[in-house]
């Protein structure tokens, strides 16, 4: 059988590469033969999948940001479409990367609608859809939709899809994570040291709108607090010079790091974060977060003017859920004021620390049990073998 997975990003390589080891793991168990193809990043070619465009870092948030990847995208989009043409699969699995993966949906269902087409993780039209005309795409060309939020399977199924709710796929990864104390002992992070860990980029564009004023903010919590230190789990290695050159400029204690974010997690007793999964991963964690998000003023503009565009929640946890879990500064709000205020409690208030660690058991309970990726295999499966529903 052969799949044809469609993802980018950093996360979307993540979330790829969980699921192409439970598709092999089920393949296996039902005694059939699997080829992977897919555009993705490293992590999904480790897992076993033939690359045929490398998607990881070809990846912004916002329309001016966008600019820069247009060519890119379009090219790997192109290349992706050609191969599907030439060599048709079995089946085609899209994970989040909207733009690309609709143009793909859209392509199968004109010239290839025989191919079932899975949407996984699907784009979160749910929680800040400006019109309805994305979400009719998506519905239009999948033939099932495996949703990750209870809120997710709702929204498409109210609007016709078939949609069968998995769980989310970071619920599995914690069955590796590693204790505090072993994570603390790995790092040599001594007992009386806080650990804070500073998530400010995994998007070129996040080093120029997010870093500074991550930064700015440690800078002053290093100087209210001697004992801390910062652990920087890199996103992808193309950033450790612009950020190891920031720490020098503004004379962190900090340690930058490679491969071993699940460890920086279990050890930290609080984090700084850019919105994203990496939100839901720290929560799981157990790790009281402040997060950030900001935009080029233009793109902000545009957003709300002219797209009418609001947003309750940028952060998962708080999406989950719809009420603030952890705080959130967007735009004008994301400064290194606010975000030194917010860290000061969640690290001297220890009611503040409760109620958070409270929120993130109410929030667990919306993300399904273990055995996520498993399901969505079988899932995927199932849709090959004509016994899907």
């Amino acid at each position: 059988m052969r799949i044809f997975i469609s993802t980018g990003e950093v996360s979307g390589d993540l979330q790829g590469s969980l699921l192409i080891t439970a598709l092999k793991r089920q393949a296996v168990a039902i005694g059939l033969e699997l080829e992977i193809v897919a555009l993705g990043g490293e992590k999904m070619a480790e897992a076993g999948a033939i690359l045929l465009g490398n998607t990881s870092s070809i990846g912004s948030m916002g329309i001016l940001e966008g600019l820069p990847y247009v060519l890119p995208t379009l090219q790997v989009q192109r290349q992706a479409i050609a191969s599907l043409k030439e060599n048709p699969p079995d089946l085609v699995v899209l994970i989040d990367y909207m733009t690309p993966n609709l143009e793909i949906g859209t392509y199968m269902k004109r010239q290839l609608p025989d191919v079932p087409v899975v949407y996984y993780i699907a784009p979160q039209e749910w929680a800040w859809s400006i019109s309805l005309r994305r979400t009719n795409r998506i519905v239009g060309f999948t033939d099932k939709l495996l949703a990750i939020f209870p809120q997710e399977a709702r929204y498409f199924l109210e609007r016709g899809a078939k949609v069968t709710w998995v769980g989310h796929p970071l619920v599995d990864r914690m069955q590796d994570a590693p204790s505090r104390q072993a994570a603390r002992a790995t790092l040599g992070i001594a007992p009386e040291e806080i650990a804070i860990a500073l998530l400010p980029a995994s998007r070129r564009q996040e080093l120029k709108y997010l870093l500074p004023i991550i930064f700015q903010a440690a800078q002053t919590i290093q100087a209210k607090l001697p004992e801390v230190r910062f652990w920087i789990p890199l996103s992808l290695e193309v950033y450790r010079q612009p950020i190891e050159e920031a720490i020098e400029r503004y004379g962190l204690r900090a340690t930058v790091i490679s491969g071993q974010q699940m460890e920086v997690f279990a050890a930290a007793d609080l984090a700084i974060s850019k919105s994203g999964t990496v939100n839901l991963e720290l929560a799981l964690f157990k790790v009281p977060q402040v997060v950030v998000y900001r935009l080029s003023s233009l793109t902000a503009w545009i957003a709300r003017k002219i797209l009418k565009g609001s947003i309750t929640f940028a952060s998962p946890p708080n999406l989950v859920v719809m009420k603030l879990i952890v705080p959130e500064f967007l735009q004008e709000q994301a400064t290194p004021e606010n975000i030194i205020q917010a860290a000061m409690e969640l690290l001297v208030n220890p009611h503040r620390r409760e109620q958070t660690l409270l929120d993130y058991e109410e929030m667990r309970r919306s993300l399904g049990e273990v055995g996520v990726c498993d399901r969505a295999a079988q899932e995927i499966l199932q849709m090959r073998s004509g016994t899907g529903d």
